[in-house]
């Protein structure tokens, strides 16, 4: 009799679960259903090094800088930064960190230096954007480092959660934090940063989307979906991972779009 009645409770728990499951689920694909989908035209594409491990991405002067990352089980991996040559993809190394201490994640140019965020040695190094000497090196106490990108003033950082950190370019303090919702539900996982024009677009981590963020109020405008990229690079690479990499060409008015291992730097522009 015992027996039946906690099989009878189980499986009440078990339904009671499932529902709440169901419910939570429901609710939050409802919630963001309403979020505007951005639509995009390829206007063309840059070789990529299908050992590149990509960890960020921008552009200084017609130049596209790089930084990687080098996970234990991909050998052939590096953590290092340089500028991509844009007729085979391959990367132009300016500086490299130890794969056996540090895993290098994202970076930015800022003030005629460049940070560059580690995994999870909780270290940016800077290195002077001329040279490529390492000039200094500031701990952060968040988690994880991920992406960077700066609004002009300050850098903005994102550690695989869904707050964003503003920090100073001098001595790397945190500011402040922003909180990202897509209505009114946490972002998680925002992974590598641009900023263009008021708003920070960020790659989410193990997804092809990208979110379009409003600095001053943390919430998700836009989305948009890269699936397509994803599918065209694997039937060249099928060992490519997750899209990460997204830097804007102002002068060309075109975002460019990568991921770790994939063949490709794509060309679009959001319509």
């Amino acid at each position: 009799m015992k027996k039946n009645v906690l099989l009878s409770l189980t499986l009440a728990v078990v339904v009671f679960a499932c529902n709440n499951n169901k419910t939570e689920t429901s609710e939050t694909t409802e919630a963001t259903a309403n979020t505007p989908q951005l639509n995009y035209s390829v206007v063309g594409s840059y070789p990529h090094d299908v050992q590149s491990f990509t960890e960020g991405l921008y552009i200084k002067n017609g130049q596209i800088f790089e930084s990687t990352g080098s996970p234990e089980e991909l050998e052939f991996t590096q953590s290092h930064f340089g500028i991509v040559d844009t007729t085979t993809g391959k990367i132009n190394v300016k500086a490299s960190l130890d794969r056996n201490k540090y895993f290098g994640e994202g970076i930015v140019e800022k003030d005629g230096r460049i940070f560059q965020l580690t995994y999870k040695a909780q270290t940016c190094f800077v290195y002077d954007a001329k040279t490529f000497k390492k000039v200094a090196e500031y701990p952060y106490a968040n988690p994880e480092g991920w992406g960077m990108t700066d609004d002009g003033q300050l850098i903005i950082m994102s550690d695989g959660t869904s707050a964003l950190s503003f920090m100073k370019p001098a001595d790397f303090w945190k500011i402040r934090e922003l909180n990202v919702r897509e209505n009114g539900y946490a972002v998680d996982k925002l992974n590598e940063l641009e900023f263009v024009d008021g708003f920070v677009y960020a790659n989410i981590w193990t997804t092809n989307q990208i979110v379009k963020i409003d600095v001053n109020t943390g919430n998700v405008v836009a989305k948009v979906d890269l699936g397509q990229l994803y599918q065209d690079s694997q039937r060249i690479n099928p060992n490519l991972m997750e899209m990460n990499g997204i830097a804007y060409d102002r002068e060309k008015d075109e975002f460019l779009i990568t991921g770790k291992l994939w063949p490709k730097i794509y060309r679009i522009k959001f319509l």
